[in-house]
Formats: structure tokens, sequence, C-alpha cells
């Protein structure tokens, strides 16, 4: 399988479809065009992803995600380029966050220095509490 380019989602992998209206100014032009972009790709059916890249997309863009289809909704701009442009780049970047592999944690212990100094610290805590008591501190 090539390693995956994000620059380079193929753009028969893209669904687009134009809604109107897109917000920003503009008066009665933007309310009869339709500029704003929904743009979807198919992650289940794409090449570009590894099954387990496929996977952390998934629930990376979980609020994006309508089965298999990552759908993006871009509006902001008067501009139908303008928002074509920015749908693919949200793709993009989300694509991206799902690419490198999380690392696993390795499990630590503390030190015997750390739990000396925590048995330490805690006696002490212990002691000025009982002072505070009405009772034998030695009890």
């Amino acid at each position: 399988m090539p390693a995956f380019n994000p620059f380079a989602i193929p753009e028969d992998e893209f669904e687009e479809e134009y809604v109107r209206p897109s917000s920003g100014p503009g008066g009665q032009h933007q309310n009869k065009t339709e500029n704003g972009v929904r743009l979807q790709w198919n992650v289940a059916a794409t090449a570009l992803l590894t099954d387990a890249q496929k996977e952390r997309l998934r629930v990376l863009a979980a609020p994006y995600m309508q089965g298999d289809l990552l759908v993006v909704m871009e509006r902001t701009s008067r501009s139908l380029a303008r928002n074509r442009e920015r749908a693919r780049e949200r793709i993009r970047e989300l694509a991206l966050a799902a690419l490198p592999t999380p690392r696993k944690r390795r499990p630590t212990k503390p030190t015997k220095a750390s739990k000396e100094r925590r048995l330490k610290d805690k006696a002490a805590r212990g002691r000025i509490k009982a002072l505070r008591s009405n009772r034998d501190p030695d009890l």
C-alpha cells in the first residue's frame, strides 16, 4: 500500500453538493446562489489509508462522521471556490491527524526515594493534624 499523501486525495473520492445560503455579506445575491459546500469523503472505500488509520479517523472525526462518510460543511465565505478549498483543507487536516500511530504507554513505577519521601511527608502531616486534636499526640 502506498504511503498516504494528504494533499493527494483524488478528486473522484469526493462527493460535492452545493447548498445555500452561505453566511457573510452579499445582499440579495447570496440569498439566490448556492455557494456553500457540503463535501463527503467515503473513508471506508478509500485505498489511501490503512484499516488502523481509518479507525483512528472515525474516532477523531466522530462529529463529522455519518456512517462511513466524512461530511464537512463549509459556508463561511461568499465565494464558492473559497468554500470548496476550505472544505478540502478541513478534510485533509482531519486525515493528517489520524496518520500518526499513538505511542504505547509504558507503565512506570515510583522510585524508592520518592516512596520514602511520600511516607515521610505523610507522617509529618499526620503529626501536624494530631497536634490540632485535644488528645495526646503520642497515642
